[in-house]
């Protein structure tokens, strides 16, 4: 009964094929595949949208921060942006922040 249960594993296992472990390498490669498409590569291209973004603030543009307020950049820093909300209120942000601009109204 041993004898036979063996002889059943053999001749299923050499049935297989003859490239064991082949399966899970191309399986590893497809899956970092689609997360780099999926997942990688978009984050990429809006971190370089983003950092164009910063890079290219200027006085007199309307923008939009992280914290959803709106306002007129009113002086630069290395760091920091100077952002006027009302008519004398102005309050620094980080550049870092700021998450967009929009068309004067």
């Amino acid at each position: 009964m041993i004898s036979e249960a063996y002889a059943m594993a053999g001749n299923s296992a050499g049935q297989q094929g003859g490239s064991p472990g082949y399966e899970g390498i191309i399986m590893l490669v497809v899956m970092f595949a689609i997360f780099y498409f999926l997942l990688i590569r978009p984050q990429q291209k809006r971190a370089k949208q983003h950092k164009q973004l910063i890079e290219g603030l200027k006085i007199g543009d309307q923008v939009v921060t992280a914290g959803g307020l709106h306002g007129k950049v009113a002086a630069l820093q290395d760091t920091v942006v100077m952002v006027e909300v009302a008519t004398g209120v102005k309050i620094k942000v980080s550049r870092s922040s700021v998450v967009g601009t929009r068309q004067e109204q």
